[in-house]
Formats: structure tokens, sequence, C-alpha cells
């Protein structure tokens, strides 16, 4: 594994205008974000991820700078039902069009169907994929079919004494009532 590629920058132009593409398995445990959701399970799981560049042209023949990323991960996560470790497939398929300014970003990402990023000297492919990764978790992780059985209701003994108790409230007022005995 080439830990190296995912630590470095990418310039997304010259990648694009040499159509350059990459492809590795990195280890779970180099994506620090990730491993806080998983509560630090999983570090060896493999995060297989390619990205491939490419220049495309525009309705007006104008070039447009195109990343092309999928990524594959078995994140391990707490199933919310049994609260057991739970691994989720991931699997992204995702294009991103490439403009100069953030402000163009957002002017144009809310139209577009592709996500559209400012091209940056700065940008990391590790925390797209990282971003990407994150972003594709379940919000409630479950087991298709847990591996214990699920206790699915609580029932507390005390609990329809207390309600019977108090299905006469002024009964105790009653004994209060001045000339009646006990």
């Amino acid at each position: 594994m080439k830990q190296d590629i995912l630590n470095k920058h990418l310039d997304v132009r010259a990648f694009a205008q040499s159509s350059g593409t990459l492809a590795e398995e990195s280890l779970l445990a180099g994506y620090g974000r990730l491993m806080l959701e998983t509560q630090g399970l999983g570090a060896e799981n493999h995060v297989k991820w390619s990205a491939r560049g490419a220049l495309q042209l525009d309705s007006a023949g104008a070039e447009q700078i195109w990343l092309h990323l999928k990524v594959d991960a078995l994140v391990p996560l707490t199933c919310q039902r049994c609260l057991l470790p739970a691994d989720m497939a991931i699997a992204i398929d995702q294009s991103y069009r490439f403009v100069d300014s953030e402000e163009l970003a957002e002017q144009q990402d809310a139209q577009a169907e592709e996500d559209v990023l400012a091209l940056r000297p700065d940008f990391s492919l590790a925390e797209l994929i990282e971003d990407e990764v994150l972003m594709a978790l379940p919000l409630l992780p479950l087991h298709d079919a847990c591996p214990v059985p699920v206790k699915l209701e609580a029932v507390d003994p005390g609990f329809d004494a207390a309600f019977e108790e108090k299905r006469q409230p002024f009964a105790v007022l009653a004994k209060l009532k001045i000339g009646k005995p006990d």
C-alpha cells in the first residue's frame, strides 16, 4: 500500500489534464474522523478506492475539470438495536466538477446534479474520501438480523401496582375527612 498518495495534496488540474488514475487500498486506521465514528473498531479494515481525472467539454465548448471517485469500505458501527458491532458496507461512486473559486462552486453546486468543488492548491484526496464515507454512514446503524435475541420491551413489576394506586387519587383525602373513622 502506498500511504504517501493519500498524505500528499493532489493537483486536480494536472491530474485531470493527464487523465490520471489512482487506485489503492488503505487502512481505516489512516482516517482519524472515521476512527472516532467506529470508536476505534476496525482499524485493520481496508478502504478500497480509485480516482480518475478527466477534462470534459461543457455545452459551450469550454474544458471542465472532473474527478471521478469510487470507494468501497466496511465500517464497524454499533447496532442501535442490540448494541453489538455491526459492519456497514459503504459503496460510493461520485463525480465532482471543479471550478476556480469557492463562490462559483457554492453558486453552481445548488443547481448541478454533480458535486461542484473549488480548485485549491491544498486539495486532499484523503479528506474527500473520508468526507464521502462519513456522509454515507447510516444515521441509525442496524444489523439486518441481530446476532442475539433483542428484548424490545421492558416490564417493571412495580409499574402496574403504582398505576393501580394512582387510580383513586382522592381516596387518601376521603380518609382524612372529619368524622369518618379509619
